[in-house]
């Protein structure tokens, strides 16, 4: 009889416990208990967000493949598709920060060149508690190092992404990682089984007992002890990854195989079942034929083992000896363990006993879906209410210090130890809104972007959502490309709290309308739920990868200001807003809201002049307004340009001056363009009724900024750039 105490370690409910004896139609062993465990875990079962994950707008002329495979997959023209995704590696990556990054990285890579598709550009967004705190840098220096040390071995570049701080992520770090990769469209392979009587081949690293319920552990909150989830953290090994990536894409392109599965999350476990049930076959597999580093192995850790660097393929019969032969000639493992049969049953055998008999429909598909409980939020209370916001007393200092919080202040000391280069795809380097990526042999171009802004999100849910996706398609703008798909991570507390299960209803509505207005399909993506520690959750964190053309990579804009004398534009309207952002955060000590307000028909407008305007030439620049508002937006784009090159604004009167510098209203970008374009671009701002506005021009070597001629900051570039550069290396004694 399983006891409550088993229930517990394996985290299901006795309901479910019943649920699971009525479809296998007896108790089921230890082993089988496990392999419930980690297929019915949040982790990989999705129960709690599979209702309403469901809404989201999944199809498109584009579309190949949509949520359900490991990756999602659109057609990009001339014979080519684009296969793109995100996951996360989050409680991993605060017990063992390199290793749960590390591991991150191989499990998404995995999941792109699955599908037959060559990674070509990995990004990462990233959440860590503020940096001026030991153990928080001590996570990001770990976490940092897991992504260098893994993608700059495996030879994939890191072209981007994003960092925040905030004391909510100290006892639970985000790390969020997306790749993309290329591969012919009628080149595509899927998790399926095919035939009975086709070999199962079980190819790549051998199994040992680390990760064993690693989704599990990522279904459940954390408390106080966190060492002894040590184990549950898989081990990465970027050389061996490197090797089973060639050696799959060359059986695949021989058309060696007929099926292939990712040995990611629940390990052999989910590999057989998934296949299987997708297939509507069954599989027979002998564990005593899996290649272990390990002496003295139980099923149970065979089959829930998290190993990395693994996959399981199917062949027909004939070709085996073929696989093998590619395998042996890359020094990996490539052994049949099993075979596709009849009868929808997952059967294991290890030292000649039947150890598992399960019908493969149970395990997968019949994961009970939750409507949790949940609470609408509350509408944030206006920032100020009961205690005025006053005003800087020195806007200048101000503004040097918004440039210095870490959120906001350069991300070099990580990039910098990211081969960003590699392959030679990198259009354009780390730092720019979107990373832009070379399509060889054509004048085409892919630009890829993350966002995601918590504060606002946590402030009002809706409007994150909507936002997120708004602001991710708005980077694509800036360097000329249009969207073409989505792919979410969403991040979240406890789902069994009623107001953290209202913030995730909320998202997914915010994100619906926003992917609707954009006309991008969600093609997958993946769910962190249960980020708490000690009963306290994070802020809700969407994060949107978005994957965009550029149909000219020559007509591409880069970031930074150009040529003095250039015109400097704002397209979008400065609302009076301090609301949830950075200024108000890091000037005041506050987050208050509410989050800036988000129109969706006029942000397509603005994006929509944005890309018109650089598909015509006649933008020198391009840059999106977003934490920090456009003071530090006209600062990042002194930096980005000429070195030394500033710039003389003059804003109109009527707004405070701290939200016309600082508040963060969406839907802007600003310009700089040449003089004699000017006209052209506010004549088509006109056609598209979008306002638009001359407000200074690039010149000189200070950033000046006045409001209806009051001077309210004059800071030289190189004050402003020594103040935004050397923010981090500075918490790390590193000086730039």
């Amino acid at each position: 009889m399983i006891d409550d105490r088993i229930l517990k370690d394996h985290n299901l409910t006795r309901d479910e416990f019943k649920l699971i004896v009525k479809l296998v139609g007896r108790e089921p062993n230890l082993t089988e208990l496990g392999i419930f465990s980690v297929m019915w875990s949040e982790h990989c079962g999705y129960k709690s967000s599979r209702v309403h994950l469901k809404k989201l707008p999944t199809k498109g002329p584009a579309v190949i493949q949509g949520p359900g495979e490991n990756a999602g997959v659109l057609d990009i023209g001339d014979g080519l598709a684009v296969v793109f995704k995100i996951e996360s590696h989050n409680h991993p990556s605060f017990i063992e920060p390199y290793q749960g990054a590390a591991t991150g990285v191989g499990g998404i890579l995995r999941d792109i060149f699955t599908m037959g598709a060559r990674p070509i550009a990995v990004m990462d967004s990233l959440r860590f508690g503020p940096p001026d705190q030991p153990k928080n840098r001590s996570i990001m220096e770990g976490v940092v190092s897991g992504i260098a040390g893994y993608g700059n071995s495996f030879g994939v570049p890191t072209v981007g992404g994003e960092v925040y701080f905030d004391a909510g992520y100290a006892q639970n770090p985000l790390v969020n990682v997306f790749c993309l990769g290329l591969v012919q469209k009628d080149k595509i392979f899927y998790a399926k089984t095919d035939g009975v009587g086709n070999a199962v081949l079980y190819v790549g690293a051998k199994t040992g007992r680390d990760g064993i319920h690693g989704a599990t552990m990522a279904s459940a909150e954390f408390g106080k002890e966190t060492e002894h989830k040590r184990p549950n953290v898989q081990v990465g090994d970027p050389f061996k990854e490197k090797l089973l990536l060639e050696a799959c894409l060359e059986a695949m392109e021989r058309g060696l195989i007929v099926g292939i599965q990712d040995m990611g999350a629940a390990g052999l476990t989910c590999s057989t079942s998934e296949m299987a049930a997708k297939s509507g076959t069954g599989i027979e597999v002998d564990l005593d034929l899996v290649p272990q580093r390990e002496a003295g192995m139980t099923p149970y850790e065979i089959m829930l083992s998290e190993s990395q660097e693994r996959m399981l393929m199917v062949a027909r019969p004939e070709r085996v000896a073929d696989v093998q032969a590619i395998f042996a000639k890359w020094d990996l493992d490539a052994v049949v363990i099993g075979k596709v049969v009849e009868g929808g049953r997952l059967k294991v055998r290890f030292h000649g006993d039947e150890v598992i008999d399960l019908p493969v429909d149970a395990i997968v598909n019949l994961c009970p879906a939750y409507k949790r409980p949940s609470v609408k939020p509350k509408p944030a209370k206006a920032a100020g209410k009961g205690a005025p916001v006053s005003l800087p007393d020195n806007f200048s200092k101000a503004f040097l210090k918004l440039l210095a919080s870490p959120t906001i202040a350069d991300k070099e000391w990580i990039f910098r130890q990211y081969d960003h280069m590699v392959q030679t795809n990198t259009a354009f380097l780390p730092g720019a809104d979107a990373a832009v990526l070379r399509l060889k042999g054509s004048r085409r171009a892919l630009a890829a972007s993350l966002d995601g802004n918590s504060l606002h999100t946590r402030l009002d849910p809706k409007t994150g959502g909507a936002a997120a996706v708004a602001e991710a398609c708005r980077n694509l703008a800036c360097v000329g490309a249009r969207p073409i798909g989505v792919t979410n991570c969403l991040n979240f507390g406890n789902p069994e709290k009623p107001e953290v299960m209202g913030q995730f209803e909320a998202v997914i509505e915010g994100m619906i309308e926003a992917c609707k207005a954009f006309a991008i399909p969600v093609t997958g993506g993946n769910v962190s739920f249960y980020n708490d520690t000690e009963g306290t959750s994070i802020n809700p964190t969407p994060v949107l990868g978005v994957v965009g053309i550029i149909e000219d990579i020559d007509k591409a804009v880069r970031p930074g200001f150009k040529a003095a004398g250039d015109v400097v534009v704002l397209l979008g309207e400065t609302k009076d807003e301090i609301g949830g952002s950075e200024y108000l955060k890091a000037v005041h000590g506050r987050e208050d809201g509410p989050a800036p307000r988000l129109d969706l028909a006029v942000e397509k407008k603005v994006q929509e002049l944005c890309l018109e305007a650089a598909g015509l030439g006649l933008l020198q620049s391009a840059h999106d307004l977003s934490e920090g508002g456009l003071a530090v937006a006209l600062a990042e784009s002194c930096f980005h340009g000429r070195k030394g090159l500033g710039c003389v604004v003059d804003l109109e009167a009527g707004l405070r001056p701290d939200a016309l510098l600082f508040g963060e209203s969406q839907s802007r970008i600003v310009v700089s363009l040449r003089p004699t374009d000017l006209n052209r671009l506010l004549e088509l701002a006109r056609e598209r009724k979008v306002r638009a506005a001359a407000i200074g021009k690039v010149y000189g070597e200070s950033i000046v900024l006045s409001q209806a001629g009051k001077k309210l900051v004059d800071v030289t570039v190189r004050e402003a750039f020594k103040a935004w550069k050397n923010a981090i290396p500075d918490l790390f004694k590193i000086h730039a």
